[in-house]
């Protein structure tokens, strides 16, 4: 793995789900690259989601395998002033 590679973001979503369509829209305008999960009608998918986070909703996105919540708690991280800085891989949620 490439230590100068920005860290991967993952986000665990469902296409009717606006919470997911607003932080996938804040990732995507910085730019980032986000590997989107579906757990729409996928009950494997939907269990892994839960096993990694320990929540049942979504969103729920991982930068750089650290869960950093869902969509309200990425938009903290961005007032925060944080966010930019685990894009990097700078900072640890």
């Amino acid at each position: 793995m490439d230590p100068t590679a920005p860290p991967r973001v993952e986000m665990y979503s469902s296409a009717w789900c606006g919470f997911c369509m607003r932080a996938d829209r804040l990732l995507r305008g910085k730019g980032v690259h986000v590997h989107v999960h579906p757990v729409d009608g996928d009950a494997a998918m939907r269990a892994e989601m839960v096993a990694r986070s320990g929540r049942h909703t979504v969103p729920q996105i991982f930068i750089g395998g650290v869960h950093v919540g869902g969509c309200d708690d990425l938009h903290a991280l961005e007032r925060a002033g944080r966010l930019d800085a685990m894009l990097r891989g700078g900072e640890a949620a």
